[in-house]
């Protein structure tokens, strides 16, 4: 790891200036005067229109009586629901629906038998196509704590080895984004590799990827020193991957995609800029958060089978009295969603399965009590103009840390199953390009006269 030096040390001089930024503060009631969406959301949390897409969809409200109510959310791919892909797959009793869901997001279309094996010749391919002493020269070099970093750089140096890097003809951005979907989870494991041997002084073993596993069984395959893993397993880590794939346009790292290759910038730098959102605590990291804040109530509450100790230290976390004192209650309640996260419903069945393989029970059981009771006490404190309820980062963590994935991985893993939905993205506002993305923002500063040097 590089020493520290200059560059990255905060200054007395740095701080006195950073107070001046801090004063230039926007009275929040501004937003309210002039009709401000802040967040592109309204009051409700509904976002502002600013695209169509035909990639993903999100149903969180129904018109009933020419009224908007809340209803139990719905997530489609390509107008399919969620649910019903999920059944598909699992009942083939395969480990591939990630490349189901990465097909039909990416071609519209369901694949056939022989185009699904045909598509995952394709990222076998691939998978083995990173240049020659690319994980010794790139992902080793400069081993990063934030693992997130590491894969955007890795991302960003691919631009020096493609020929064609600036060609932003659609055959050939796909051709990068079958590439990236591919190699992403070796940039991500290889990258934990990394950190592990250098900067956490362990050791150090690089699995080649194998062509005739999924990309779930690769994943486990690559990171473990046995390259074991069960049936459940994978087929979980396989879940975890269909429902992290996509999640509507408006997301922010979905929107990051929108904006970025609307300026007719190339892959690379797009999904560099997509993995730059994601990496942020209030996208890609909630997960861990959840960790986190379930780490700290096993550590305060002896008995988990007591609701009314359970009850008071959720009020004190919602209170800020208790956790890390933000007063927020993780992985309850979402942007969109309202009665129900179709992600967090699907996920729950198979981590009851996983946690009765994993011996962890108690724990599942203290998860869903915390689900019950944080949203009625939500709703009770806080002024909610909808719903709220567990979102899918509730459950995902708990599943990763049964898995015994490292921490580190876990937003890492959300960009390997979410790098199919940037592609789509991606490509449909290639083929559908007009003008650059530019919203506009409201000047609030009152003009000035400027004062000449001498008189200052």
């Amino acid at each position: 790891m590089p020493t520290a030096n200059k560059f990255s040390k905060l200054t007395p001089e740095i701080c006195e200036l950073a107070e001046l930024c801090s004063a230039n503060r926007i009275d929040t009631d501004l937003y309210s005067k002039y009709d401000v969406k802040r967040g592109l959301r309204d009051i409700n949390g509904k976002g502002v229109l600013t695209g169509l897409t035909q990639i993903s969809e999100i149903i969180s409200s129904k018109t009933v009586d020419g009224k908007s109510v809340p209803c139990d959310g719905e997530l489609y791919y390509r107008g399919i629901n969620i649910i019903d892909l999920v059944n598909g797959f699992s009942e083939r009793g395969e480990y591939d629906g990630f490349e189901e869901a990465s097909y039909l997001l990416l071609f519209g279309k369901l694949p056939s038998s022989s185009e699904l094996a045909a598509f995952k010749n394709i990222l076998a391919d691939y998978r083995n196509s990173l240049p020659k002493n690319f994980v010794r020269d790139v992902i080793m070099k400069a081993p990063s704590n934030d693992l997130m970093n590491n894969i955007t750089r890795s991302v960003l140096t691919l631009f020096s080895y493609d020929h064609a890097a600036n060609d932003t003809s659609v055959p050939n951005v796909l051709r990068q984004s079958l590439g990236l979907i591919a190699i992403f989870p070796m940039l991500a494991v290889y990258s934990y590799s990394a950190k592990k041997y250098y900067n956490d002084k362990g050791s150090l073993f690089i699995h080649r990827p194998q062509p005739n596993l999924s990309t779930a069984e690769n994943i486990l395959y690559m990171l473990r020193p046995d390259n074991s893993y069960s049936e459940l397993e994978a087929k979980i880590l396989d879940l975890a991957l269909v429902l992290h794939a996509e999640h509507g346009g408006g997301n922010n790292s979905s929107f990051t995609t929108h904006v970025v290759t609307s300026s007719g910038t190339d892959t690379y730098a797009a999904i560099a800029a997509a993995l730059s959102s994601l990496k942020g605590p209030k996208h890609g990291g909630a997960n861990i958060k959840v960790v986190e804040m379930f780490s700290d109530i096993k550590r305060n509450i002896k008995d988990w089978n007591d609701d009314e100790a359970i009850t008071d230290y959720i009020a004190k976390i919602l209170h800020k009295e208790a956790f890390d004192g933000a007063g927020v209650i993780y992985g309850m309640g979402h942007a969109v969603y309202s009665i129900s996260d179709p992600r967090a419903q699907i996920f729950k069945g198979y981590v009851e399965k996983l946690s009765e393989e994993k011996n962890k029970m108690a724990e599942f059981r203290l998860y869903t009590k915390v689900e019950k009771i944080a949203a009625d006490l939500i709703s009770k404190e806080r002024r909610i103009y909808k719903g709220v309820s567990a979102n899918i980062d509730f459950y995902s963590g708990f599943v990763y840390n049964m898995l015994k994935l490292p921490v580190e991985l876990y937003t890492p893993l959300f960009a390997v199953a979410r790098i199919s939905g940037w592609s789509a993205h991606r490509i449909e506002e290639l083929i559908n390009a007009g003008k650059i993305i530019r919203p506009a923002y409201k000047a609030v500063q009152e003009r000035r006269d400027y004062i000449p040097m001498s008189e200052r």
